[in-house]
């Protein structure tokens, strides 16, 4: 899936995914299109999708048998 941006600069493209994630990690561009949402989402202030993080409580995921 493509994603329409805007850099900072106020040009616009259209990227996929895992180069938006890499956009906003480096804080490269303005702000994305949102279709679930229909509305366009400024890195600055709107929430927006993390790489992930330390979590140092007990792991919830695992299954014992």
């Amino acid at each position: 899936m493509l994603l329409r941006i805007q850099y900072p600069d106020s040009k616009y493209d259209y990227v996929d995914t895992p180069t938006l994630d890499r956009l906003i990690e480096f804080r490269r561009i303005r702000q994305f299109f949102r279709p679930s949402e229909k509305k366009w989402v400024d890195i600055s202030r709107d929430p927006v999708r993390g790489l992930g993080g330390n979590y140092s409580g007990p792991e919830r995921r695992l299954t014992t048998l």
